[in-house]
């Protein structure tokens, strides 16, 4: 059976995310947020192709997007590749997280929530 609409909410202290994915036939959407102020920082883009090596393999163009002030590229882009890979689909990632003075501790926490929610994204797609 397969899934069209997946919500994946944690919190680890203060830190809150929520991340929804909506199937388009093969491809997908997720949208990303949480802190305090859930907003859009940035859009990571997985575009999925056959690798020029010739071994048919995929492979996958990541093109990022960043309003300015906003720090979750890498992390949008990290899932988007992550969840891409996956599915061999076009894949695309919305993401915000803010929290106020955030610590170094929390923003490493904040990624390996982020992965492991991922994983669990493609668990629940595969099942």
């Amino acid at each position: 059976m397969t899934r069209y609409m997946i919500l994946i909410e944690r919190q680890i202290g203060r830190i809150a995310l929520r991340l929804q994915m909506i199937r388009m036939g093969i491809d997908a959407c997720v949208t990303l947020s949480g802190g305090e102020r859930h907003h859009l920082g940035a859009v990571a883009v997985a575009q999925i192709w056959e690798s020029l090596t010739g071994e048919d393999k995929l492979s996958a163009t990541i093109s990022n997007i960043t309003l300015p002030g906003h720090k979750e590229d890498e992390l949008a882009r990290k899932a988007a590749a992550r969840l891409s890979a996956a599915l061999a689909a076009n894949v695309v990632v919305c993401c915000g997280i803010h929290l106020d003075n955030i610590a170094l501790a929390e923003i490493n926490e904040t990624e390996i929530m982020v992965m492991d929610m991922m994983d669990e994204l493609i668990a629940a797609i595969n099942t």
